[in-house]
């Protein structure tokens, strides 16, 4: 692999690690506005991601099924989100604290929080590593360029993620040092996942779009079972929903910019 494809695969752990590393520069917990206006920009930029740097490349790469064209896609994106139902139902984590299966499953709250994150980097991780595996082999569609918008883009919602997943944990009374530290292992499964699927590409190129929509179907799920939920609680709030806005608009602006 070239170095552009290392630091591609780096980029969005980088932003996850800068966003837990905001526990040494911010006193107190993340602000209920504040936590849904990151909330709301890190669906908007997963949602346009999805579309623009995945499904739409998905979707040109069978273009030559003629009507049938839409069928890799959709069925990589069923079974991406598919995989994620499964995954979020045998792993416990926060959304379950007030239900019997979070009180039986005996994992703290910091754990699961933890562990909350981690599901979400899970398609992240896939969805840049098979971007890139899609530019090593050739695939029309993807350019180097187009890869690294989706993992600048990654970065960026990764931020407010290791800053969601860091400032609680400081505000439970554990120590900087060390929520620092589950906010950067939160967002280690991403590299680690982008190269995985890297090295397995090479085998399943014919079927690059079924990887492509696999990803963005994962993707599509955590935010829709996750993260605009959680955006949504409480007091009516427009301030998710436009940075929802802002978001979806930066990581298109990237996409076809740099694609």
């Amino acid at each position: 692999m070239t170095i552009d494809v290392w630091i591609g695969l780096l980029i969005p752990f980088i932003g996850t690690s800068l966003g837990a590393g905001c526990v040494f520069f911010l006193k107190n917990a993340i602000g209920e506005k504040a936590e849904r206006a990151l909330l709301g920009f890190a669906s908007g930029v997963m949602v346009s991601a999805s579309f623009f740097s995945l499904l739409m490349p998905a979707l040109e790469q069978s273009e030559d099924k003629g009507a049938l064209a839409f069928l890799p896609a959709s069925i990589g994106f069923v079974i991406g989100m598919l995989f994620l139902l499964v995954l979020d139902k045998l792993v416990p984590h926060t959304h379950m604290d007030n239900s019997e299966e979070g009180v039986r499953s005996g994992l703290k709250k910091t754990t699961k929080l933890i562990l909350a994150v981690t599901i979400h980097n899970i398609p992240e991780g896939m969805a840049v590593g098979v971007i890139y595996a899609g530019w090593m082999y050739g695939n029309a569609g993807i350019t180097l360029a187009g890869a690294l918008a989706l993992s600048a883009g990654i970065a960026i919602q990764n931020f407010p993620e290791g800053a969601i997943v860091s400032m609680p944990l400081r505000a439970e009374g554990m120590s900087k040092g060390k929520t620092f530290l589950y906010g950067v292992l939160s967002g280690a499964v991403e590299p680690v996942g982008a190269l995985a699927v890297i090295l397995a590409a090479s085998i399943f190129v014919p079927v690059m779009p079924y990887f492509l929509s696999f990803a963005a179907g994962a993707m599509m799920y955590v935010v829709v079972e996750e993260l605009i939920p959680e955006m949504s609680e409480g007091e009516h709030s427009n301030i998710g929903t436009i940075c929802f806005a802002i978001g979806f608009t930066i990581m298109m602006a990237l996409d076809v910019a740099l694609g």
